[in-house]
């Protein structure tokens, strides 16, 4: 892939499965609020075109700008560090009533989703980068996942978040208990109950890390291992 992304993000975003990425102690899962709060931009764009050189390891794709749900509207298309879904494995769509896990090829050693079906349309989460944009600091993070249609459950559910992310921090539980239980009232509205679902995890807190820090290493006394040691 293009050598587009900061130092820092390299270990967050890698072109293909053969190219596991590995977690640093204590990295953790991003909270779907924590991704809105991230991000730069949050960009509904449809998958219009891509480039590849294999031979380069260069992948990019390019996305019309629909709408935004945070931050201005790209005046034109924007090119990503990307590439175009190969082959029908890799073409798969998000699962549009899962909003708890990143779409499943963030688990084929990449950690984070990197192929995309031409024509597909996508709610993207951004940082600038220069004079560009990069995926989201985040490993298994929701950083792009398909939204074929206005009424996407993930649509619905990262606007609210966009409105509790600009509150003041010492008011959002409150918020979000409050939506939660309107939202647990309509019992017979499975879409209202994943919502719902999904604010739980919310107020859960940050995700626990995906691996534990490494114990310190036994400290060796200055004057060395004892006589017949």
């Amino acid at each position: 892939m293009r050598i587009l992304l900061p130092l820092a993000a390299l270990a967050l975003f890698v072109a293909t499965p053969a190219m596991a990425c590995s977690p640093a102690a204590g990295a953790r899962v991003p909270t779907n609020i924590e991704l809105v709060e991230r991000a730069d931009l949050i960009l509904v764009g449809k998958v219009t075109g891509g480039t590849s050189d294999p031979d380069a390891g260069d992948w990019t794709i390019t996305v019309d700008p629909v709408a935004t749900l945070k931050g201005d509207l790209p005046p034109g298309p924007l090119t990503l560090p990307a590439m175009i879904a190969p082959d029908p494995e890799s073409a798969l769509l998000s699962n549009p009533y899962d909003l708890a896990m990143a779409h499943p090829q963030a688990e084929a050693g990449a950690c984070n989703r990197y192929a995309f079906p031409l024509g597909t349309r996508v709610l993207f989460f951004l940082q600038r980068h220069g004079d560009g944009w990069a995926p989201v600091e985040g490993l298994f993070s929701r950083w792009a996942e398909d939204v074929l249609t206005d009424d996407a459950p993930w649509l619905a559910a990262t606007k609210y978040y966009v409105a509790i992310a600009a509150m003041p921090e010492g008011e959002r539980a409150a918020a979000l208990t409050a939506h939660r239980e309107e939202l647990r009232a309509d019992a017979a509205n499975p879409v209202a109950q994943l919502l719902a679902d999904d604010i739980d995890r919310q107020l859960a807190g940050p995700n626990p890390p995906l691996r534990s820090e490494l114990p310190p290493l036994p400290e060796e006394d200055e004057a060395g291992p004892a006589a017949g040691e």
